[in-house]
């Protein structure tokens, strides 16, 4: 207990006979998948959707505990070489069932009385989401020998250009002070208290991108040629059509959020502006002091056992459901909690709700900032532990929601600790908090104007990476305005964010500002309701996989694609920047 997970819940190891029994299951339940496709007809509609769904459960449950432990595995070690094999088996077992995928989605597209076929049936009734999205989404499919070819030849495209992007960034050496170091490592010094190390520590980064930047930015290009390419062959609008169709979200959510954020840009300069010349900077915020810590820092340090009392404690009095399960993660072994060789950095939840389960990965060093990390990913288990009940082919939630649990979790420790602390660790907590608040909201917006760009521009150009640089500046000058030094930008965001370069998973940027503001509109009514707030956001997690985000927000009486509501939230960390401001020009 408190040191590393345990995986046993999956199988004793790659030797264990259940291990291998499963790949066999796989492989013999993939060969009927594509024996069952070839057979589909209408004679009686009921039955062969029940033996399809029946197929595709078994699939997707073997999948996921077998590709779930080896991801696993190689996260806590990644000289773990026994997994790559069974990975790239997997990998090919799926991508061979593409026109299986197909010929099954345009059969229920087919389906004209669908609704009607699968009443009284349990098990379809529960799909019946499932089969909506199928319905609307059958339009978008090539022919089932196209869909064949496009999802082989992934493998060795986008999913390529973007493993490659991961091997230039994690191999990349970093010259710093006559040493050399990872890229992980120098951006870590951000943080610094050291406002010398955290200039040259920006200064080693930048110049060490000049070393990768023409093959990441071929590999960049790559990919978002093939996004376009996709979304043209499946008759989308644009890439931004296909998120937002991956994201279940309406294009009035998205850009009342985005209008929202637009209209108080203006206060979050105001921060970022204030807080540079509380630094001694007199012409806006140079890039290397933007996650400048400010005040005392809390000097409380956490064992993990202290952790898991005080994350029990604090959750116990909002919602015990959740202070049980946390506890049941730090005995039972979820958690993979200190830094070692060869064990990946950050941290994650992986949901397990097949198991009942969920495995944390973290970098605990017991500093009050390790214990929020522990709050964020519990949140993500939390959002697991609500859709466990679903069947197995409905429990995937989207983009913009996937943040809600985790966020809601930290506001509860953090908002807490700020409530409760006095004098320099209370002008810490609220800089820190803020400083989160202004990379959801404007780093992330100029995130979202680059890649806008650079997949609008692809269609027809080539982009170099001198062209990429300029793009990136251009997005920083319009999100943070006159907020930042002209002289100390970033224009290589692009080479170190690995949310740019995944072929299936474009503007993987827009979901935080989501996530971030709309758990702080839950917060606000759970501050406004207290207990009769918990029924609705228990049954607004639950519905997270089964419906749209725009229903699923509803469920607590919100309106996203009004911009009140996100000027609402927005106006949460104004204020706090109006304290902020207040405390420190006394």
């Amino acid at each position: 207990m408190y040191n590393e997970w345990s995986l046993d819940v999956f199988y004793k190891g790659i030797d264990d006979p259940a291990l291998a029994a499963d790949m066999e299951k796989l492989e013999a339940t993939v060969a009927k998948c594509k024996q069952a496709v070839t057979a589909l007809n209408y004679d009686d509609t009921a039955k062969t959707l029940c033996e399809m769904i029946d197929i595709k459960e078994t699939i997707t449950l073997l999948v996921r505990r077998l590709a779930g432990y080896f991801s696993l595995r190689r996260s806590a070690n990644s000289g773990d070489t026994e997994v790559s094999a069974y990975m790239t088996k997997i990998q090919m077992m799926m991508a061979s069932l593409a026109r299986e995928n197909v010929a099954f989605e345009k059969y229920v597209g087919g389906i004209e009385d669908i609704d009607a076929i699968i009443a009284g049936n349990e098990v379809l009734e529960a799909y019946k989401f499932y089969f909506s999205e199928i319905k609307a989404s059958v339009s978008h499919n090539m022919s089932d020998d196209a869909e064949d070819v496009f999802a082989r030849m992934n493998i060795s495209g986008g999913r390529a250009w973007g493993d490659l992007f991961s091997y230039l960034t994690s191999t990349l050496e970093v010259d710093y002070k006559g040493e050399k170091t990872t890229l992980a490592s120098i951006r870590g010094l951000a943080e610094s208290a050291d406002p010398e190390e955290r200039k040259s520590a920006y200064e080693a980064e930048i110049a060490s991108y000049r070393k990768v930047k023409d093959p990441i930015a071929f590999a960049l290009n790559s990919i978002k040629a093939q996004v376009n390419t996709e979304a043209q062959l499946r008759g989308y609008k644009d890439a931004l059509d296909v998120t937002l169709s991956q994201s279940r979200m309406q294009k009035e959510t998205l850009d009342a959020m985005l209008c929202a954020m637009r209209e108080y840009m203006p206060k979050f300069r105001e921060y970022l502006k204030h807080k540079a010349k509380l630094l001694g900077h007199e012409n806006g915020m140079p890039w290397y002091d933007i996650l400048a810590p400010m005040g005392k820092a809390d000097s409380r340090t956490f064992t993990a056992e202290q952790a898991h009392a005080y994350l029990v404690e604090h959750f116990n009095s909002f919602a015990p459901d959740l202070a049980d399960m946390v506890d049941e993660a730090f005995k039972n072994d979820w958690i993979d909690f200190y830094s070692r060789p060869g064990k990946v950095g950050g941290a994650f939840c992986s949901n397990l709700p097949f198991l009942k389960q969920s495995r944390i990965l973290t970098n605990f060093s017991g500093s009050f900032g390790s214990v929020v990390t522990l709050a964020h990913e519990l949140g993500h288990a939390y959002h697991g532990m609500l859709i466990q009940n679903h069947r197995p082919l409905n429990t995937h939630y989207t983009m913009p929601v996937a943040e809600t649990a985790s966020n809601f979790n930290e506001l509860i420790i953090v908002n807490d600790a700020i409530d409760k602390a006095e004098g320099e660790e209370k002008l810490q907590l609220i800089e820190s908090q803020l400083q989160d608040c202004a990379q959801i909201i404007v780093d992330i917006y100029s995130r979202f104007l680059f890649e806008d760009e650079v997949i609008r521009r692809r269609k027809s150009t080539f982009l170099f990476a001198k062209d990429l640089e300029e793009i990136m500046l251009n997005a920083q000058r319009e999100a943070f305005g006159d907020a930042l030094n002209p002289d100390y930008m970033h224009p290589y965001m692009w080479c170190c964010k690995s949310h740019y370069f995944s072929a299936g998973l474009s503007y993987y940027n827009f979901p935080y500002a989501f996530g971030g503001l709309f758990s702080r509109g839950l917060y606000a009514k759970y501050l406004e309701e207290g207990e009769a707030f918990l029924p609705k956001y228990r049954a607004l997690l639950n519905a997270t996989t089964v419906d749209t985000v725009e229903n699923v927000a509803n469920i607590a009486g919100i309106d996203l694609t009004n911009p009140e509501f996100w000027r609402k939230s927005l106006q949460m960390i104004a204020d706090r920047i109006d304290e902020f401001i207040a405390v420190t020009s006394k």
